[in-house]
């Protein structure tokens, strides 16, 4: 079994036992109020881990996507409140759009500029946030100015069973990264961005548009982030400078529980999905552990990622040791047994 599949099905398990041992500490956990509160908040991760997952797969990463949908809700809020008859192709498309022009800074001083992804984005988290403060002059969206339209695709389902609601956010998240994870098998753009996140020197020699590559993912990261902007500006209605703080936090462990090498070049988008199942199960269950602060929510973030990342590490040393027997000789840096 292909090393992907084996961590989306450990993370199934994982799933079905926290939603296990939660049904067993907290009272009606398993009602349709908290199963419709998850899908929702989960649509906004999922979109987000997904563009993160392109740019780690490339072996870089964006720290800038919060600041991303912080901006985007805002500017797209603002938009609306002064254009309320714009359609809502165009209200989404604003949004990806300015999403997309973010990315497109950082792609090109990651890609042409050449400075490492972790130090430009570092930077352009701050300056994207200090210039929507800058910008709102300490002026908050209200949702009484939105079209109603936007307030009510949150609530917007596709099926409904009693008090389990299938959400249309959902469902368009969840075919989404189907989509785009179809295209990153099938597509040659997709066959480069593994390609460069494994050996970025053997890519540069096979004549591959290493930098262009890059650039494309950091657009896709923006676009992507663009899209969650709007999907929390729709769900929140009343947006402050700030919006989206933490969610660069939830769309790297997503990404990395999910299975998404850290180190690039493998990983799926159906793994980060499932991550950020996880990581919003987690987040909203633990608010309703009795006695349990609020602040260990972000502490067992930080053990997951830690915990993912070592679970790569150990699982590609076995997988490693696996090949290399097969092949009659040790892998390198391990010794034969």
């Amino acid at each position: 079994m292909r090393p992907e599949r084996l961590r989306e099905l450990s993370l199934l398990l994982v799933l079905a036992v926290a939603v296990l041992v939660f049904s067993l500490l907290i009272d009606n956990y398993l009602g349709g109020s908290f199963f419709n509160r998850v899908t929702t908040s989960v649509a906004i991760t999922a979109i987000l881990a997904a563009g993160q997952t392109i740019v780690i797969l490339t072996r870089n990463i964006d720290l800038s996507v919060g600041s991303i949908v912080g901006v985007t809700a805002y500017v797209t809020g603002e938009y609306l409140h002064s254009h309320p008859d714009l359609a809502p192709v165009l209200a989404v498309g604003y949004a990806v759009a300015i999403g997309a022009g973010l990315g497109l800074l950082n792609g090109a001083l990651v890609a042409y500029a050449r400075v490492p992804s972790i130090i430009v984005t570092l930077g352009t988290l701050a300056i994207f946030r200090t210039w929507l403060i800058n910008h709102s002059d300490s002026q908050t969206i209200t949702s009484d100015g939105l079209p109603r339209w936007v307030l009510d695709l949150p609530n917007s389902t596709v099926v409904s069973l009693g008090e389990w609601d299938l959400r249309t956010v959902v469902v368009g998240a969840v075919l989404l990264i189907v989509v785009l994870q179809l295209m990153l098998g099938g597509l040659k753009w997709g066959r480069w961005v593994y390609a460069v996140g494994s050996n970025p020197d053997a890519a540069r020699q096979a004549a591959l548009p290493v930098e262009r590559v890059i650039l494309g993912a950091f657009v896709a990261s923006g676009a992507l982030a663009g899209l969650a902007g709007f999907l929390f500006l729709s769900r929140f209605g009343t947006i402050t400078v700030n919006a989206g703080n933490g969610l660069e936090l939830q769309s790297v462990a997503a990404a990395v529980v999910g299975g998404v090498n850290i180190f690039g070049g493998s990983g799926t988008l159906v793994g980060s999905l499932l991550g950020a199942l996880l990581i919003n199960l987690l987040d909203l269950s633990l608010l309703r552990v009795p006695g349990l602060s609020e602040f260990w929510r972000d502490a067992v973030l930080g053990a997951l990622i830690l915990a993912a990342v070592a679970v790569d590490f150990l699982l590609g040393k076995r997988i490693g040791r696996i090949t290399s027997r097969a092949r009659g000789r040790p892998a390198a840096g391990v010794p034969d047994a």
